[in-house]
């Protein structure tokens, strides 16, 4: 897509530090890392959600990140890592070509994910469950 950054990188229109890069995918460093070695990791076509990805895509992808990880905790010495995939801007998603970061990290890095944690009203988990169950 001629206006994503990404497609761009790809394309060698704009230059990046790639870690690793085969027919379908790309990794490379995130220029505003969360951590020292933040990666980015994307399948080469242009889509822009996880649910646009075809199953070899996800499953390539999804690969590589798990490589990358090893690779970037060895070299900045993290005891620990996230893999992030945002899908919408709601969620997140800033640049419409979907892609994970491999976020490295440290017991006192500074990062928080603001995770909190709701409850279910009296008979709602299950309604939502067997609503969930006839889509799947």
């Amino acid at each position: 897509m001629a206006d994503c950054v990404f497609c761009k990188i790809i394309a060698g229109e704009i230059p990046a530090a790639t870690l690793i890069e085969t027919d379908k995918v790309i990794s490379f460093l995130d220029i505003n890392p969360v951590n020292p070695g933040h990666a980015l990791v994307m399948p080469k076509r242009h889509v822009a959600s996880l649910l646009d990805l075809t199953q070899d895509e996800l499953h390539v992808t999804s690969f590589l990140a798990k490589r990358v990880a090893t690779a970037v905790c060895e070299a900045t010495g993290s005891p620990a890592f996230n893999i992030l995939e945002n899908n919408g801007r709601a969620a997140g998603q800033l640049v419409d070509h979907v892609h994970f970061h491999v976020i490295p990290r440290s017991p006192d890095d500074g990062f928080d994910l603001g995770w909190r944690q709701l409850s279910y009203e009296e008979g709602r988990l299950q309604a939502l469950r067997d609503d969930i169950r006839k889509r799947l």
